[in-house]
This record gives C-alpha cells, structure tokens and sequence, in this order.
C-alpha cells in the first residue's frame, strides 16, 4: 500500500437505503464468483449495521450466498472477529479489557478517596455517579487519542473555584488510574478498540488481506479509526463507503462548518462529523465519488438536494428565499402536531397500522423518547401487533430490576408501609402461589392504613399483634376520624378506596386476617433486615439472597433476569475494590444508576415488517415508511450532556469535541432518515409538565418549504378511536330504597349530611361504604382533632380538670402517639399554646362556678321514630344547674348563618338528647353551647364561640329554643328521607356538602355542571 495510491472513497446519498444499496454494489463487484463475496471483510460501525448489512445481502441475492466477514469496527474482540489478518508472530499483545461494572467500581473508590483527602466526603451513591461521568471524559480522552496526562497544561489562567476543585480531584484519580490497570493486567476497553484498531491498520499497510476490505457507514473521526480508514482507503482491494455526504454543499458552507485555526466549527452540522473524518483521511470532499450500483429504489434524488438545503448552516439560511421550488421539494414528506405525548403515540400506532395495510410495505418509528416507543408498543397491541423496541428498555425499568429495586427500598427504608407492600405486591414475587399470597398482603395493605408503625419488621408486629401496643394512646386510633356514634360512623375523609361496612367488630376480624397473614410474610424478610454496619458486598448480596427467596427462579430468568444476574454478580464480585463508604438509605440510588446503564433489548420475533429503532439502530436502516417521533427540543435533538470534570474552556484546549457534538450526531441521523420514500415527523405540543418547543430540526423543514403538509387525519383519527358513538353521560343520582329498609338511627354529625347531600349519606348509612386512609399517611386534621379529644377526655378523668396538670398530661400523650417527628414538631407548639388557653379558660370557669361534668360521653334517645345517638366532647354545669355543651374543633367553628339556615345542628341536638336524659348519669336543661376553638383569632390560638344567640335585628336563635330547633329540623329530614320515601339526591345543597368521599361513585363531573346550568336556567 502506498500513499500515492488514490483514495478509494465512495459516498450512498440519503434519498438511497444505504444496507441495500451497499449490498447490490458489493455483489456486482465481487459476487461473480461463487467465493468472490467470502473472501472479503466489510468492517461497520457496530453489531446493529451487521444484522443491517447481512439482512440486505439475504434481499439482494434472492437465494443462498456465502457473505463476506461482517466486523463491528469498535467490537472488543476485533482481532478474532477480523481473524487470520492479525495472526502473525509480530503481532502485538493487547491486554484484555477490564470488565465496564469493575471499572466504575474502582475509579468510584480512587474518587471517594481523593474527594476525602480534600474534605469533601461522599458516599457510594455518589462516588458512582460520579464513576460513570468520569468513565464517560477518559472514554473521550482516549477516542480522541489525548493522553490525560496533557491535562496540566490545557488548564486556562483564570477557572472559576469549583472547576479547580473537580481539576484536583480528576488529577488524583488520573494518577492512580493506570497503576490500578497495571496491576490488574488490564487496559480501558476504549484504549483496547484504539489499539487493536493501530494494530489492523499497521499490519494491512504491510500485508494487505488478499480478499477486498469494505469500510461502510463508519462516521467515528477519532484518529485511530481515521487512520484505518486512511489505510483501507489506499489499499488495492479497499473501499471506504460513507453514509450521506454532502457533495453538492456550496465550498463557502463547507469551510464554515469545519472551522478554521481561531474559528471554531459548526459541531451541530450534520456534516461536521463527516467534515471531521475527511480531514484524518487526508483527502477532500471532491475526491469522495457516488457509489454504484444504486440498489433499492428509495425517495427520488430531489429529496437529498432538499436535505441539504434544509440544513444549511443558520448563516447561509438566508439562501432560502431565493431557492426555487425543486431545490426545497419534500414530496411525501408530512408532519402532524398532537396536544400531547399520548395522542401523538395513538397517531403513530395508527400511520404504523395503516402502512401494514399494503401487502410486502415495511414501517419504521425512529425516535430517541423511549417512553413514547414504549407507549406506541402498547398501542400496537390494540390490533393484535407484536413490535420489538430495538433500542431496548433499562433495565431499571423491567421486572427483575424493579424487584431488586424494591427489595432496597424496602431495605433503605427499614420496612415502612409503602416500600413493602410495593415489594410484597410485584408481579415476581411467589408467582408460582400467587393468589393466596395476593390475598394475604391485600389484608395487611387495608391494615396498615393511616400513620405508619413503628419502625422495622418488629414494629409491624407489635402494630398487627392482638397483644402488642399498637401506639395509640388508651385504645383512641390517632389514624381514623373519631366515631361518632356506636356504628362507628364518623365524618370520614377523602380516600382511595371504598370499603363496606365500617364496625368495629370488622375492623378486628381485618386486622386479624392481617396478623396470620403478617406471621407468613415476615419469616422471609427477617434475614434481610436493616445491617448495621452496611457494605457494598453486604448489600448486594442481601438484594440477591431476597429476590432469590422472594421470587425464586423467575428473577433471575429470560432476558432482563439474566442481564440483572450478572450485573448483581458483577457488583457483587467488585464490591471490595469498590467504594467503602455507603449508606443503606443512598444504597438505592447507587443499585439504580447502575440498573439504568443496562439495556435489555428484546429477542426477535415482533412483526416482521414492523421495527422502532433507536437512533443507532435507524442510522444504516431504511423502511418504506419512516415516523421520525418526538421532534422537540430536549428530545431530538437531546440536550447536552454536562461534564462535571472539564470545563468547556479545558475542553477547547485538550481538542476534545464540544458537548453539542452530539446534536450533530443526531442531525446525520435525522437527516439520513428523511431520505425514506415516505416521512412522517411528529411531535407533541406539550410533555407530561409544560408546553414543548418544536425542534430546530423541525423548524428547518417548516421554515425552507413555507410549511409541511400536515397530517390531519392522523389526529382525528386517532380522537374517533376512542370516541364512543354515543355520549351517555350519568345522571343525577337519586336511589329511591324502601322505606323499610332505610336506617332507622342517625348520629348527630350525619344531620348535615342527610339534608346537604343525601346520596352521600345513603352511601355511608346504607351502603356501609367508608373511607380509608392511604397508606403511611400523614396525620391528617382529623388526627390532630383526635389527639385533641384524648388529651382533654384524659385530663378530666384521671386529673379532674385541674388546669396545672393539662399541659403535661398533653405532652405525654402527644410523646405516646404515632405521629411523624416532623409533623408533631411542627403541630405540638400551636398545639400546646391552644392547650395552655384551654387550661387558663378552664380555670376561670372554675372560678365563675362552671364544673365539667363530662368527657366524651355517649348518649341516646328515641325521637321522631327513629333512635338519636351523639358523642359529647365536654358536658359542663354552671352555677345555675344549667348544662353547658362543649364541642372541640381544631379548626372555624361553623356559623351562625348556617344554623339559622337549618345546618350544623350537632349542638342542638346533643342538647336534646340531654334535655331528654339521654347521657347516662347527667340530668338537667342545657343552657349553654360552646364551640371551644383551637384555631387562631387575632394574635393568640384559642377562642370560643357559640351558634346562638339574637343580633341586635332580633335574628338568630335563642339558646333556650335550640334543642326544639334542632328537633323541628331533625324531624322534618326524618320524615322527608328515614321514614319517608324522598330519593335520596346528589350533592341537594353542594354548598353545605364540602366533603367529596362519595364524588366518583356518584359521578359527579358527568352531571354537576349541566344540574347547575338547568337550575340557573
């Protein structure tokens, strides 16, 4: 070979499929002979082009044929797969490479040093954040063929402190980075590509390969590979193939984009990486010819004229307006915008499923959003169509990694509710006996409802266990509303599922079933406890030892099990020379970093007609129909990455390429793909939390043609697909039960309840449906009302209401009670101040002659046929014999107005019921009703107020008059709904039905605004 041979360089234009045009021009030049194609080398730019290249071999020839080598030009074992090319005595020895989960191991370990030694110490999780990133700069470093060393010299006189800091702690590791190599017998797998890659191209300039070398579609330009393509090119039997270079670039454009000495290029141009590869070539754009025979028809050559028009550099744009009408030509070329990222996959599956329609029509989505490839997979499952997402899913993101995810997070969070049952309910765990397991942990989901336990597998016990203390202070649940009356019926809070029958007899037998399904659960989770002393190797092997009990053989099966068994034996195996500093509560985000770096890609057997790619997988690839997805900014073209290593300006003076490098790359490939016979390009107008920018790629295309065609019909249709043919929204309920069968007790807290929103109430008395607390909840204001009511029913009973023993009787209640740390330092004090105006107010009625009688006391009375029931906070009797009734609210009192109207009678009637001696023990005429406020009014918590009483215009109602008030109310709605025959209707007086606990069952958002609208009318 000799560099006064002339370059070998071809060029397929995009309006061309490049695999099957490659392909046809390789069988006309060497597949005249039966052995002429086996004795060749076609080198690529990896295992995706491979299956790409032999696939239009198998088209192209129609029959058996015996194909070329196919290498994967950054393949690790590049010398076995180039084969006997290398095997000569003088060939030289390249260590292997060290294993990718031991690299990052071990330079997370070398940065935890050197960050510590600056005292700045970080844990695991972060050291392997910052591995990966680092892992990512010495990649670029040697690609580049810049030895790290030159770092101390590229650094700028001025650099802002924080780059110094990441400088120092980059040259430490850098230091240490190659002893650890060098005792280990190993190189950087990148360094290993670039010296097998010197190697091949050293030996074939010396002794050529007696059959023909092909590189086709490679666009790397580091020196190496530029090298080798320099050596292929000048050798006899060597072709260079490059994939959609623009020849017919203006001269003034071309020397824009590659840049001249002072003047950066244009790393966003399409071209700049094959500008790039020219230069380490050494040879110039008008060497580079049209590469021929053609292969299969693609678009028509207009569309390549066009592609490059549309991506002139932004300072030749104006260009444009001058353009005539063939050179700015995209013929079926359309574009359709959708509201949002799930319609604009319901429009993709659609154009897919349309293209299938035509016999022997092929269809590809092409994007970078793998969250919108997952969505048209499913969407494609409407019809029955199977599509593999080449790109694969992380790892992160698939069964098994979500299990080992899970069983961390259980772990990190020393067994909380909400990461165990995620865990106990993961479709892998006991899936041989899944129903009976499902049914045992359904029991301890409703169990383990409202304000969690105490902490660790020890805490759920006691919590579930008939004779453990379950943290509520005598035997009062801080987790539910305070019942009411004898049924357990309180005023219940909103929730997220409904559940019958609300007594306290059910709620034992549940918590029963809960525990016998606990004393099954915990055997298997007891060796995974929290360790004290954590290690990396500890905890993987923890992981691993669970997922193995807990789903035995289905977590480490098929694909992504396999791919998590060896990441897990990997970590596993490398934990020692990993970093030593971890915390269980980080060890999650460390195990995720790790399970996100894996693709899982799935085996082939979707529709053999159907593909969505990467794009990677597109760049060589071509289909009749080509849907170029999620074309906004921050998608395609993706944001750059930062480097948190090396300054932009450290990067300028080392060469490295810029951090926008990368949109260029997926400029060539947005480029390459529009030169499929038929294009369409989506996007959505917003993504899951803001509007959404188009891409500048998008913007190009719209801005050169004056407007793409749009797609239309794609939307609608995709709208029509789920559109009913008939729109039969609800009605307003109203059951009209028998009459027999309607309650024939009431609590006085469901008065309101019964004439605001009667369904509501018929749903609770009738139905028997309750609301149920969340899991792990935060104490909500009915916690904070309950614990209220316990401290104050405590301190009469035990302490006789006396006023100097309130405040500690609160605060050892408050200590007893199951309650978040941060929620109980927040609440106590305002709870504390409103306790201390209770104790004084309490005494100064003390000294007026007022005595508390009472506390939480039940009573009943039979009254307008039905049976009356209410629990009294606080009973009082003043120096006149008068009872004064007492009610606690931590928030407003209800009004005046609304008792005038008719509401918010529970005063009056518990005032009835011991009017008619309805409270055991406690007799006499209730003169008084108080609402004592813990709430704030003007600059102190703490108030009283009270719902009668005359104005000065004589409105109002008289406090000796309340208790006949409320019956004369309670009546009228007795007879209306409990013994008579009304419906009981929806949301009757929305105004005073604030609660929404029944609004989905009721379908309120189907019938409320149009009930509004025909009464207003």
């Amino acid at each position: 070979m000799s560099d006064t041979v002339h370059p070998r360089i071809y060029t397929i234009p995009p309006h061309r499929a490049f695999a099957d045009a490659l392909a046809a021009g390789l069988l006309a030049r060497f597949g005249k002979e039966p052995l002429g194609l086996a004795r060749g080398v076609v080198l690529l730019p990896n295992n995706r082009a491979r299956r790409a290249i032999r696939d239009a071999f198998v088209r192209a020839s129609g029959g058996a044929l015996l194909l070329p080598r196919l290498v994967s030009i950054g393949d690790p074992a590049l010398d076995e797969a180039i084969g006997a090319a290398l095997e000569t005595v003088e060939a030289p020895f390249i260590p292997p490479a060290i294993d990718p989960v031991a690299r990052q191991l071990i330079l997370a370990r070398l940065i935890e040093a050197a960050r510590a030694s600056a005292g700045e110490e970080v844990d695991a999780g972060e050291a392997m954040r910052f591995a990966a990133d680092l892992g990512r700069t010495l990649d670029q470093l040697i690609v580049e063929g810049i030895d790290p060393g030159a770092l101390r010299e590229a650094v700028p006189d001025e650099l802002a402190a924080h780059w110094q800091a990441s400088l120092t702690a980059l040259s430490v590791v850098l230091d240490r980075w190659p002893e650890e190599l060098k005792r280990r017998g190993r190189i950087d797998l990148a360094d290993r590509r670039n010296r097998l890659i010197a190697a091949t191209a050293a030996r074939w300039r010396v002794t050529p390969p007696e059959g023909f070398v092909v590189a086709a579609g490679v666009s790397a330009a580091g020196p190496a590979v530029g090298d080798l393509l320099r050596t292929i090119s000048r050798m006899e039997k060597g072709l260079v193939v490059l994939a959609g270079l623009d020849r017919a670039m203006p001269d003034a454009e071309w020397e824009a984009l590659r840049g001249a000495e002072g003047v950066d290029g244009i790393e966003t141009h399409p071209q700049f990486g094959l500008s790039r590869l020219l230069d380490r070539i050494g040879v110039a754009r008008e060497e580079v010819r049209l590469w021929r025979p053609a292969g299969a028809e693609g678009a028509r050559s207009v569309r390549t004229v066009a592609i490059g028009h549309a991506m002139t550099p932004a300072a030749f744009t104006d260009k444009w307006q001058i353009l005539k009408p063939h050179q700015r030509r995209l013929s079926n070329v359309r574009s359709v915008e959708l509201a949002h990222p799930a319609a604009e996959a319901q429009a993709i599956a659609l154009a897919l499923r349309e293209a299938l329609e035509v016999p022997g029509r092929t269809a590809a989505l092409v994007t970078p959003d793998r969250a919108l490839a997952v969505r048209v997979v499913q969407h494609l499952k409407r019809w029955g169509i199977d599509a593999d997402d080449s790109a694969g899913r992380p790892l992160a993101l698939m069964a098994p990694g979500t299990l080992l995810l899970a069983i961390a997070e259980a772990v990190a969070a020393d067994f909380a509710p909400v990461p165990l049952l995620a865990l106990l309910k993961h479709p892998l765990v006991m899936a041989t006996d899944r129903a009976p397991w499902l049914e045992g942990v359904r029991a301890l989901d409703r169990a383990l409802r409202g304000p969690r336990p105490g902490p660790g597998l020890e805490g759920i016990t006691r919590f579930l266990s008939p004779t453990g203390n379950s943290q509520e202070p005598f035997g009062l649940s801080l987790s539910k509303p305070r019942p009411s009356s004898d049924d357990g019926q309180g005023e219940g809070q909103p929730f997220d599922k409904l559940r019958a029958n609300g007594s306290r007899d059910w709620a034992e037998r549940e918590k029963a079933e809960a525990f016998e399904a606990w004393k099954r659960i915990e055997p298997l989770l007891a060796p995974f406890s929290r360790p004290a002393r954590p290690t990396l190797a500890g905890l993987m092997a923890l992981v691993r030892e669970a997922a193995t009990a807990l789903a035995e053989d289905a977590a480490w099966s098929r694909p992504a099990g396999r791919a998590a068994a060896d990441l897990v034996a990997g970590l596993e195996e490398g934990a020692h020379e990993g970093p030593q500093k971890i915390e269980v509560a980080t060890f999650p985000a460390l195990l995720r970093a790790a399970l996100e770096q894996v693709a899982v890609r799935p085996p082939q057997g979707g529709h053999p007609r159907l593909f969505i790619w990467g794009l990677i997988d597109a760049r060589l690839q071509r289909a009749d129909l080509m849907v170029l997805g999620g074309l906004n900014e921050g998608v395609w073209p993706s944001l750059p990455s930062p480097d948190p290593w090396l300054a932009p300006a450290i990067r300028r003076a080392l060469g490295l390429p810029g951090l926008e490098r990368r949109i260029g790359a997926e400029a060539e490939e947005f480029a390459a793909a529009l030169g499929a016979p038929e294009v369409l390009l989506t996007r959505s107008r917003r993504d899951a939390r803001a509007p959404a920018i188009a891409s500048r790629f998008w913007l190009r295309l719209d801005a050169m043609t004056g407007r793409l065609p749009r797609a239309h019909a794609l939307a609608r249709w995709g709208d029509a697909l789920d559109k009913p043919a008939l729109y039969a929204p609800a009605e307003q309920p109203a059951p009209v039960p028998p009459v027999a069968d309607r309650p024939r007790r009431i609590a006085v807290t469901k008065l309101d309840r019964l004439k605001a929103d009667p369904f509501a109430f018929y749903a609770d008395a009738m139905l028997k449906l309750r609301a149920m607390d969340a899991v792990d909840a935060d104490p909500t204001p009915a916690w904070r009302g309950n614990a209220v009511h316990a401290i104050l029913e405590e301190w009469l009973k035990q302490d006789q209401c006396d006023p100097a023993l309130l405040r500690a009787r609160a605060e050892k209640l408050l200590a007893e009670a199951a309650a978040h740390p941060v929620l109980r330092a927040l609440w106590s004090p305002r709870l504390m101040e409103a306790i201390d105006w209770i104790a004084e107010t309490t005494g100064d009625d003390l000294v007026a002659g007022r005595v508390p009688v009472r506390a939480e006391i039940k009573g009943r009375i039979d009254v307008q046929g039905i049976t009356l029931e209410g629990t009294a906070d606080r009973i009082d009797r003043d120096r006149e014999g008068h009872l004064a009734i007492v009610d606690y609210k931590t928030g407003k009192p209800p009004s005046k107005k609304a008792v005038i109207e008719g509401y918010s009678m529970q005063l009056g009637l518990l005032g009835l019921i011991a009017q008619k001696g309805g409270f055991p023990d406690v007799t006499g005429v209730p003169g008084i009703f108080e609402y004592w406020s813990l709430a704030a009014k003007g600059s102190t918590l703490g108030y009283r107020d009270s719902p009668v009483g005359l104005n000065k215009k004589g409105e109002g109602i008289a406090p000796e008059e309340f208790a006949h008030r409320a019956e004369e109310v309670l009546g009228e709605a007795v007879r209306r709904w409990l013994t008579g025959g009304e419906p009981f209707v929806a949301k009757l007086h929305p105004e005073y039905a604030p609660y929404g606990d029944y609004d989905q069952l009721m379908r309120l958002d189907e019938w409320y605004g149009r009930v509004a609208r025909r009464s207003e009318a």
